[in-house]
């Protein structure tokens, strides 16, 4: 059987990274976020500033027709793709490596798409109310919870941007997702719980 992957997209402030950490912990696997800055900086030549200015940002370009195609654009000599499309292009490599030798759980990076071809898989959505996430985002930024409004607007529609364009698909969509949870409603532990739960089904 091929190695179990979880991918979690989420809205900002929503905790979707630390209930990603809290399943990998319970399911006893891997969990992968902002690591795969620095895994992929490494395979696309990059410096990790620019990768960390490039992450989750798509580029005005056409790559997004082809980028789930043959990665040799990537090495190919004399092709200057944007640098938000060489990222997305080593990231998705780099996900797709990681399926191969173990289950993990991964955050972000339209981890759904690249996988979508992978079993088994769990695809997660994990949202709520807006008051909830600007709390959390001032608490953790310590900054004032008006700021955080503006800071949650901007991420999330950079978030939808990116996804949108490399997966012509619609970010927080339920289609696109086996589970959709409020992680205000269930609490950050029980919202882990419940997708380790699943999970453990898909693996019997």
């Amino acid at each position: 059987m091929a190695n179990l992957m979880i991918t979690i997209a989420r809205q900002y402030g929503s905790g979707g990274r630390e209930i990603g950490a809290l399943v990998a912990k319970e399911l006893g696997i891997s969990f992968y976020d902002h690591e795969l800055i620095t895994m992929a900086a490494e395979k696309s030549d990059l410096c990790r500033e620019a990768a960390e200015k490039a992450d989750e940002k798509n580029a005005n370009s056409l790559l997004y027709t082809l980028a789930m195609g043959s990665s040799a654009m990537l090495h190919a000599p004399g092709y200057n793709l944007p640098v938000n499309d060489r990222l997305f292009l080593a990231q998705s490599e780099i996900i797709k490596e990681i399926a191969a030798k173990e289950p993990a759980v991964i955050v972000g990076r339209c981890a759904d798409y690249v996988l979508r071809e992978h079993t088994p898989r769990l695809d997660v959505f994990i949202h709520t109310n807006i008051k909830a996430r600007a709390e959390r985002v001032a608490k953790r930024n310590n900054i004032s919870e008006s700021e955080s409004y503006d800071r949650i607007s901007k991420t999330d529609r950079r978030r939808a941007n990116y996804y949108n364009f490399y997966t012509g698909k619609k970010w927080g969509e339920i289609t696109n997702y086996d589970l959709t949870l409020d992680s205000s409603l269930l609490g950050v532990e029980g919202t882990a719980k419940i997708i380790a739960d699943v999970a453990k089904g898909l693996i019997g």
